[in-house]
């Protein structure tokens, strides 16, 4: 029987993780509208309702079942407290929760948080932090600018999200410690249907051949028959190497994939195992 589910994802209506959950569903080969003030977006090759929220309301909509998944940033979910299941880690929108004082502070540990005031939008995430290294501090919930509360006497300190630190360094900030490492992440409610289900393994399964492009590299190279054996032992791709013939006799153009992350030490070695003309070229798509 032909399933007719149609399923709803919730994702950032603006912010952050907006642009690259837009861009990695659009990856996945999933046509919809995205333009501004859409609250609702139909998709027009999936079976799949596109719902552009605020980002703290994302897994209270999941609990629910007003949305069957979403896509929200790990220190939202955490903060929220909803009880619902992280499907997925996507691997886009790292960020660190993080607190900061004033750089002309002395900063002398965790310890000198006590009796501070420390504003925050993550009151639940900061409360457990501090509970756990047994540190009493005020917690000032606050929504929005939160790094200008030091500068206005609102606190003494702050816990937010930090990318690159220079949000905190041009409002006289400094870094001192993580309460925790977040990205963006797939969440599900506990309740799905088993058409429900179905439909989301269908976007889990492209969603995966994408971030598994997204770290190799397809690398095609010509070898001297001779030195196949060694260069074929640092470029083993998913099963084996493709070999082929080249016309010149005595040389073979050989075919692979490699991680990213050892791209260049693997290149290296490669030109120094005696690989001449080596192309690399981005995958699209990789389906194991």
């Amino acid at each position: 029987m032909k399933n007719n589910r149609k399923i709803r994802i919730a994702i950032q209506k603006s912010g952050r993780l907006n642009e690259e959950s837009i861009r990695m569903l659009k990856e996945c080969g999933i046509e919809f509208e995205n333009g501004m003030n859409k609250l609702k977006s139909s998709a027009i090759n999936f079976p799949m309702e596109v719902l552009f929220l605020r980002d703290d309301d994302i897994p209270k909509y999941v609990e629910q079942g007003v949305a069957d998944i979403g896509i929200v940033g790990e220190n939202v979910l955490v903060e929220s407290t909803a009880e619902v299941k992280v499907i997925e880690q996507l691997g886009f929108g790292k960020c660190r929760l993080s607190i900061a004082v004033p750089k002309e502070k002395i900063y002398t540990g965790v310890s000198s948080l006590a009796g501070t005031r420390i504003a925050t939008t993550y009151s639940n995430v900061l409360q457990k932090f501090l509970a756990e290294k047994a540190v009493s501090a005020e917690i000032t919930p606050i929504s929005g600018s939160v790094e200008i509360a030091p500068g206005i006497g609102l606190a003494d300190s702050i816990c937010d999200i930090v990318s690159s630190g220079s949000t905190l360094f041009s409002n006289g900030l400094k870094e001192v410690e993580t309460v925790m490492q977040s990205q963006a992440v797939l969440i599900g409610g506990n309740n799905c249907d088993g058409e429900t289900t179905a439909v989301i393994d269908r976007l889990l399964f492209r969603m995966r051949a994408v971030r598994k492009a997204k770290h190799n590299k397809y690398v095609l190279l010509n070898a001297p028959n001779e030195k196949l054996e060694s260069i074929c032992a640092l470029i083993p791709g998913m099963k084996s190497p493709t070999i082929v013939p080249l016309a010149e006799k005595g040389w073979s153009s050989v075919h692979s994939v490699i991680e990213e992350d050892r791209f260049w030490e693997i290149i290296e070695s490669l030109r120094d195992a005696g690989a001449q003309g080596i192309l690399v070229v981005p995958i699209e798509k990789m389906v194991i």
